[in-house]
């Protein structure tokens, strides 16, 4: 076997005896039938993780070499016979052929780890249809949603959980203590039924990212187009000037900012509805509509991506004045001056405009890179639930009020330039100052203490109009029951 962090165990010795209940039964032994990729990489890591592993597979002779040395490469019906819990490697399209170990895998569990090529491919799960080929024995499903590599360099590499289902709980038991062996995390998914989900996740591309990637699409193409309207169009024909240059690297320029600042707001803006739904209806136990829970739940890819345009931001202005029409413009500036024979250009205004501007650009920038770190699932587990909410909460709505910040410095008094006005459009800064003031008003508005306290009561569980059972002590000592609403 190769070294490297393939050959290394993934639970050390001292690891075994500081927690005995890790290691695996004395003698345990899992069989895998297969001789694939998947078949090779499950078997190196079953074998460090103190396991003895048999393998069957059709031309053992063959194969033989492609396995750890440690695990027996034999023929199938001679591995089915040697263990009770069988990995079975194979594609569906080939489970026809394992049928002539249908009397030696009776009463066996069998692990089905194959995927579909396609979502939702079959009518039945490959686990159902296995386990229909095999009634005899326990169809476990799990390891699919695990890919080679991950078992090769151990789960600090990949995703360290294992979805599994079964109908069989003691089966289930079984391959649960396997994974917790070899260092995943076991996730139980209910009966055998939810094998069709199980398979269908791994062919899942990027689904909690679709809506965040379509409407950050959606407003570039917006603010792209009313910046090349105002920015290349309107000189070329109002001024028959050719300003097309722009088109790779200004117009972009001036449109990631707004992308990046909207979708920031974006972010903390269905915080704000759903305090105003709660406010609204006195509780926190009504369900918030399907499309605030949905933008909710997709916070964090929408901050992610506004971090993405605001880094793309920062490199494009780095790069300006790399230009060769930059350097035109510096030339034709100074030629210009001399002739007008001026000795000095400086303005104190706009040279304190921009060095505020650049500031504050900065300081949001690193926030939304804290933002971003921090949203990392590794960095995430590693802090408590209050330094997370500080700072996803409290620095991010920090980085929001930097960027209006840095969004107003920019604009400074030229928002009120009637030459700013091209085909009478506003600025584009002007536009996505909207969203982002709304929220910072909104949340100005929340902390006020009369509605701060009012909320706070609504998420400890008051409800509004909500009435109280409470008994009372009548003259001969008894009680009685009465109700009094929970608004008093």
């Amino acid at each position: 076997m190769p070294g490297g962090d393939m050959a290394k165990p993934l639970l050390g010795r001292r690891n075994m005896e500081s927690n005995p209940d890790l290691a695996p039964p004395a003698g345990r032994t899992i069989g895998i039938l297969g001789s694939g990729d998947f078949a090779r990489s499950l078997a190196t890591r079953l074998v460090y993780s103190g396991f003895q592993v048999v393998v069957g597979s059709r031309n053992p002779k063959r194969c033989a070499g492609l396995f750890p040395s440690a695990a027996e490469v034999t023929a199938q019906v001679d591995a089915a016979k040697k263990t009770d819990v069988i990995f079975v490697a194979v594609f569906r399209e080939h489970y026809s052929t394992l049928c002539d170990l249908t009397d030696v895998l009776a009463g066996k569990i069998l692990v089905d780890v194959s995927n579909n090529t396609e979502i939702n491919h079959h009518k039945e799960s490959n686990a159902e249809y296995l386990a229909s080929l095999f009634p005899a024995c326990t169809v476990v499903k799990g390891f699919n949603v695990i890919s080679a590599w991950t078992l090769q360099s151990g789960p600090r590499d990949g995703n360290k959980q294992v979805l599994i289902c079964c109908d069989n709980q003691e089966a289930k038991r079984t391959v649960t203590e396997i994974a917790q062996v070899m260092g995943f995390t076991p996730v139980d998914m209910g009966s055998l039924s939810s094998a069709c989900e199980i398979e269908n996740i791994p062919l899942r591309l990027l689904p909690a990212w679709k809506i965040p990637v379509f409407l950050g699409l959606g407003l570039f193409l917006c603010f792209y187009t009313y910046n090349f309207i105002r920015q290349v169009l309107h000189p070329y024909i109002w001024e028959q000037k050719n300003k097309f240059y722009k088109i790779p690297v200004e117009v972009v320029n001036s449109t990631l900012p707004c992308v990046a600042y909207v979708m920031l707001s974006l972010v903390y803006l269905p915080g704000v509805l759903a305090a105003s739904f709660q406010l609204h209806y006195g509780t926190k136990y009504r369900r918030f509509p399907d499309w605030l829970d949905q933008w909710l739940q997709h916070r964090k890819q929408i901050g992610l991506l506004s971090f993405f345009c605001a880094a793309l931001h920062a490199v494009y202005s780095l790069c300006l004045p790399m230009r060769r029409s930059h350097r035109y413009q510096l030339i034709n500036a100074a030629v210009k001056q001399v002739m007008e024979k001026k000795t000095d250009a400086w303005i104190e205004e706009e040279v304190w405009r921009m060095e505020i501007y650049v500031s504050f650009g900065i300081m949001a920038l690193g926030l939304l890179s804290l933002l971003a770190i921090t949203s990392l699932p590794s960095i995430a587990n590693s802090l408590n639930w209050r330094e997370f909410s500080f700072i996803q909460s409290t620095l991010g709505f920090t980085a929001l009020v930097v960027s209006t910040l840095h969004t107003l410095t920019f604009g400074w008094t030229r928002a009120f330039d009637e030459n700013q006005y091209k085909f009478y459009l506003p600025p584009s800064y002007t536009l996505t100052l909207l969203v982002p003031c709304t929220v910072i008003l909104a949340k100005i508005f929340f902390h006020l203490p009369c509605i701060h306290q009012r909320l706070q009561r609504i998420r400890n569980g008051w409800e509004k109009g909500r009435y109280v059972k409470f008994t009372l002590p009548s003259a001969t000592g008894e009680y009685s029951s009465g109700e009094s609403s929970s608004n008093v």
